[in-house]
């Protein structure tokens, strides 16, 4: 048997998340279709991150195992022929008969873009959260997003509802970059609580509407309150950028 890794691309618009469920478009069943006409029947594959409905991925990793000896370029072209245009398989390469793509990730990095201003863009209404008003204020984003950098308890950070015991994770960076309309936060973590980037963003967007203080970001981040947040950020911003090993 050969385990073999692979780096998937996808536009999640389209899609009811990553992970397979019946009777719901997901890229996880594209996926599994598509590999199954081009190597045959292998169990359900694992990946990194199974990302919700309207998440996008430029670094998805995912691995699986089978018999068949398709050269690995073959692979790629073969299986590209049979995905839809929003799911794209870009690399693949053998691993170790173990390798689990989510338990061996040492880190994963995840952007998140904003249109800030008045008019929309057909060009990025799929991929970007678009706030018409008021300007965001970078200055006091920036001195948020800092509170937030290395090891915390991000209990308050997690989805409401939410039951993982240990909410302890560390934030590596965390940059927020701004070309001209566009805002662009890259949040890279040695791992990532459910919806926790969109909880970010959503907290930092307050901060930047001027509606809350950094200070305030510090006090809810060591409460590990989540009713103190409001609403998490919308799905379509958020991209799957890497899966460090």
């Amino acid at each position: 048997m050969r385990r073999i890794k692979c780096t998937v691309q996808y536009d999640g618009t389209d899609f009811a998340g990553f992970q397979y469920q019946p009777d719901q478009p997901t890229v996880q069943g594209e996926l599994e279709t598509a590999l199954r006409k081009v190597v045959g029947g292998f169990q359900r594959f694992g990946a990194a991150s199974r990302t919700d409905a309207g998440v996008h991925a430029l670094g998805q990793a995912i691995a699986f195992s089978t018999d068949n000896p398709i050269p690995l370029k073959n692979l790629i072209e073969a299986v590209n022929d049979h995905l839809p245009p929003a799911i794209d398989l870009l690399e693949a390469e053998e691993v170790a008969a173990a390798f689990d793509p989510r338990r061996a990730a040492t880190s994963k990095l995840y952007s998140y873009r904003i249109l800030n201003r008045q008019e929309g863009s057909p060009f990025i209404a799929r991929v970007a959260w678009h706030l018409p008003d008021p300007w965001l204020n970078l200055t006091a984003m920036r001195e948020a997003a800092a509170v937030l950098k290395g090891q915390h308890d991000f209990a308050a950070f997690r989805s409401a509802g939410s039951r993982v015991v240990n909410t302890v994770r560390e934030i590596t960076r965390l940059d927020i970059r701004r070309e001209e309309d566009v805002l662009e936060f890259y949040v890279q973590a040695n791992g990532f609580l459910y919806h926790m980037v969109r909880n970010i963003v959503g907290a930092l967007v307050e901060v930047g509407m001027e509606r809350r203080t950094p200070e305030e970001i510090e006090s809810i981040l060591e409460s590990g309150d989540r009713s103190r947040l409001g609403p998490p950020a919308p799905p379509q911003g958020l991209c799957l950028v890497r899966v460090f090993y």
